[in-house]
């Protein structure tokens, strides 16, 4: 751990506030750079992050950071290790959010977008970005019938 701060809560304690549902923690290999794309460019709201972990609140749910090194004695880290990119063959989607602002704040501050926004025949308007680590977020809003 490289954690130099009091969290701000006690780990079993936020483990035990977690809602019942899918949960979403993301192995980074730069905290900082994961940190402000979720801020700038997904709008996220950063609960609480240092060098080790992070929490994360979007649009009516949290999920997780943790960085490569604060896995070390996790079975995860046979997983990771040595791969080249880490978000292949998954997308996180967010359902709610406007794809034309989120593809423009990527474009803005050099983030990928892989594919801009476009109206779906699946009733979706949506745009894929490329985030830190290779990670693919997809902002979908729902199209008017």
């Amino acid at each position: 751990m490289k954690r130099t701060k009091t969290p701000w809560m006690k780990a079993e304690d936020f483990g035990r506030s977690l809602p019942r549902g899918l949960g979403v923690n993301l192995l980074v290999t730069d905290m900082a750079a994961m940190e402000a794309f979720c801020r700038d460019v997904l709008g996220a709201e950063i609960i609480y992050a240092d060098e080790d972990f992070a929490a994360i609140a979007l649009l009516g749910s949290i999920f997780m950071l943790h960085a490569d090194h604060s896995y070390l004695d996790n079975p995860m880290t046979g997983v990771f290790a040595g791969a080249e990119t880490r978000g292949a063959g998954i997308e996180l989607r967010l359902y709610g959010a406007d794809p034309d602002a989120f593809e423009k704040r990527a474009a803005a501050l050099g983030h990928i977008v892989l594919a801009g926004s476009i109206d779906k025949p699946h009733g979706l308007r949506e745009c894929y970005i490329v985030g830190p680590d290779g990670y693919v977020f997809v902002p979908s809003a729902r199209l008017q019938a």
